[in-house]
């Protein structure tokens, strides 16, 4: 078996300065199986274009510089071998920005924005420090293990840019930003958590905007797991007494009803318990469709209707619910 593949490699190229529309241009190379997508681009450029621009430092997966796309798969070039992409595509790559639409030159991309959000959160520990300190601060084992891995972001934006949410809404904050609120709001250390709180509970910016989609879990080359800070970030504000009663909250609520109330989740009460019956009538058309499939019914969200089975050992669902939730909704 050969221990190279000939392959042709298409990459994105723009220039801002110069460039009406971004054009893509193909490469015909050798690649070997040790070969990370990091050597391709440096093989464009140093064999076949020298105007061939991206970022990279490290090459070791620390400092998130090189992250990039290929075929939309977020990836950090100095980690990710090329085989396994070209087996994954079938032979047909392109190399993209995280962000085409933040793409300065080639791979290159602002990211003022990502910038911008990471440092509203405020990603550091705030805290009256003496001067002059007679002793260290210390955190036991059980706190340190409380960041759940989000210490170890990078700051790569591989999350950032993957996030559909963040794509149709620019003020939200996005997964890194979230990740590290997480991780300084339980640092036992700060002081700073509150507010840190209250910013991650705005309607638009927060987190009650996250569409839980993971998307942000697969593309994090540290496999930080964002949307796992999300959801504790959510229990914070709650146990906090931060969360304020808006259609999003009321919609986290609406599960737990259901699951109390039948065992079973109730599609038709979680929106007019969210957004009341007259909010609920905006959603008649996907109503419609939803009986039509079965999967509710006329009278399904109805007050006073008890229309959904109840599933066995439901007091069972009713004690772990009781003996788990850490905080009243």
């Amino acid at each position: 078996m050969s221990e190279t593949r000939k392959v042709t490699i298409k990459a994105f190229r723009f220039n801002a300065e110069t460039d009406y529309l971004p054009y893509t241009k193909q490469y015909e190379m050798e690649v070997g199986k040790d070969d990370l997508i990091l050597d391709l681009m440096n093989r464009i450029k140093w064999e076949h274009d020298g105007s061939f621009s991206y970022r990279r430092s490290c090459r070791h997966g620390i400092c998130g510089a090189c992250a990039i796309k290929v075929n939309g798969k977020a990836v950090l070039a100095c980690k990710q071998n090329a085989i396994e992409l070209l087996d994954l595509f079938d032979n047909d790559i392109t190399l993209e920005p995280s962000s085409k639409k933040r793409a300065i030159k080639d791979m290159i991309i602002d990211k003022s924005d990502f910038w911008e959000k990471h440092a509203a959160i405020k990603p550091y520990v705030v805290a009256d420090v003496e001067p002059h300190p007679t002793h260290e601060t210390k955190q036991s084992i059980s706190e340190f293990n409380n960041f759940l891995d989000s210490d170890l972001c990078i700051q790569c934006g591989a999350c950032h840019y993957s996030c559909p949410a963040l794509e149709v809404n620019p003020d939200f904050f996005g997964p890194a930003a979230f990740a590290a609120a997480y991780r300084f709001t339980v640092d036992t250390r700060d002081t700073a958590g509150a507010e840190r709180l209250e910013l991650t509970a705005q309607p638009s910016q927060g987190v009650w905007d996250c569409v839980k989609c993971y998307e942000c879990a697969e593309a994090c080359p540290k496999e930080i797991n964002p949307i796992e800070k999300i959801g504790k970030l959510h229990n914070m504000q709650f146990e906090q007494g931060i969360a304020e009663s808006n259609v999003a909250t009321r919609h986290a609520e609406g599960f737990l009803r259901g699951m109390k109330k039948y065992g079973y989740l109730d599609e038709a009460d979680i929106v007019t318990y969210s957004e009341g019956l007259l909010g609920a009538a905006k959603h008649i058309g996907t109503a419609m469709k939803m009986m039509k499939s079965g999967k509710i019914h006329w009278h399904s969200g109805v007050p006073f209707i008890d229309s959904i089975p109840k599933i066995k050992n439901l007091d069972e669902v009713q004690k772990l619910i009781e003996i788990s939730q850490t905080n009243k909704l």
